[in-house]
């Protein structure tokens, strides 16, 4: 099957170091150690495998070590190196404002540490230069991919991604992967939308540009952790998850202007394919089953990381509701076989419903657990598998009879 529609215009290519075609920021706080090895590498790649113009921008994040220092020596050192200073932290915001500024036709971005391998560069930001896509990301998590992180950071970024299929029906594969790139004409569209300045940026604007009918191009990526890394993870995680529910209230609540921008931006749609036979009862039992480990793993997961912070009984809401809405937009497409807007927010109403009473159930076995015997981590946690044993059947019949009924 084709498109049915025309690419973007192709980049091209204007000679002289002041007409770069491609921009690659680097956002920093307090690198003064790592900065200068890492732009030089860059540089020296881009040099000798790059074919087309480009420029190199130290985005400084407000840093309060020699950073600054470093980075201005870079750019006396290296004429295809600038430097952007800001006030506040924020990768989201460095981003934004470097994207912002840039007179290259291309825009991408990299972590300092260079965790991914240099080589997957040109194949990112070839489909843009092309015109055959709109924005391109590394991933980590195809199966080609060759990645080294410890197995925390691979069982958190894969609930991540799979919490952002359900709740936000994503279909990128990895989200926060610190390797991506995207046309100018696409940025100036998209940044003034998004609003978030720290680490769920890269979410925020990816769902956007997917929402408007552009086009994602993803590469294999070879990864290598950084052991060095200064993330707090509880604290990113929580702040994404609230980014996840501020995201999903405005498409649901229709505050962004999405029509508006599929109309300007976006691709024009293929056929639409056959009918869908409907799903017999034995696979609807297996794939609703299989919708619910993941499910499972993934509110564990959010209860595990917001236990500490909030408490037994509020993380148990919060990771209960966010798998909750994750777990009907699953089902309605994967287990009923779905599709389309039609009923969509009846269905999640139901689901909300069926929350509801997994929410009873949840929160009285932790209730009961914490009356009878002193809290414990492992008894919170075989309480709450049990409980959501028995509301997963109760939400079986309950998705089953919503999503088979047509008025």
């Amino acid at each position: 099957m084709t498109d049915t529609y025309a690419p973007r215009a192709a980049v091209q290519a204007r000679p002289g170091a002041g007409s770069a075609v491609l921009d690659v920021v680097v956002p920093v706080y307090n690198e003064e150690a790592d900065l200068g090895p890492c732009v030089r590498r860059l540089h020296a790649h881009l040099t000798a495998q790059f074919p087309y113009p480009f420029r190199i921008t130290v985005a400084d994040n407000a840093s309060v070590d020699g950073t600054p220092a470093v980075a201005r020596a870079l750019a006396d050192e290296l004429p295809e190196v600038g430097v952007l200073r800001l006030d506040e932290k924020g990768r989201g915001r460095a981003l934004r404002a470097a994207w912002s500024a840039s007179p290259a036709p291309v825009l991408a971005y990299m972590d300092v540490d260079l965790s991914t391998d240099l080589a997957a560069l040109l194949p990112l930001v070839a489909p843009l230069l092309s015109g055959h896509s709109d924005l391109a990301i590394g991933t980590r998590l195809a199966r080609t991919s060759r990645v080294v992180r410890g197995a925390r950071r691979e069982v958190i970024s894969r609930g991540y991604n799979l919490l952002l299929r359900g709740a936000l029906a994503a279909r990128f594969s990895d989200a926060q992967c610190g390797f991506k790139a995207i046309r100018a004409d696409v940025a100036a569209e998209l940044l003034p939308l998004v609003r978030d300045t720290g680490w769920f940026f890269d979410t925020e604007l990816l769902v956007l540009a997917q929402r408007a009918g552009l086009r994602i191009h993803e590469v294999p990526v070879d990864w290598v952790d950084d052991p060095d890394s200064r993330v707090d993870i509880v604290a990113t995680a929580l702040a994404d998850l609230r980014g996840i529910g501020r995201l999903g209230r405005a498409l649901v609540t229709g505050a962004l202007p999405l029509a508006q921008l599929r109309a300007q931006l976006g691709r024009g749609p293929l056929p639409a394919p056959p009918a869908q036979v409907p799903v017999g009862l034995p696979r609807q039992v297996a794939r609703f089953a299989a919708v619910g480990v993941a499910s499972t793993l993934a509110y564990l997961l959010l209860f595990v990381l917001a236990r500490g912070p909030l408490g037994a009984q509020p993380a148990n809401l919060l990771a209960l509701l966010l798998t909750a809405v994750a777990n009907t937009a699953a089902n309605r497409r994967l287990t009923f076989g779905v599709t389309g807007l039609r009923h969509v927010g009846r269905h999640h109403l139901q689901g909300l419903l069926a929350f509801a009473l997994g929410l009873a159930l949840t929160s009285g076995s932790l209730a009961v657990l914490h009356a009878t015997t002193p809290p414990s981590r492992p008894l919170e946690l075989a309480a709450l598998v049990t409980a959501n044993l028995a509301a997963t059947a109760l939400r079986f019949l309950l998705l089953r009879l919503a999503m088979h009924h047509r008025p």
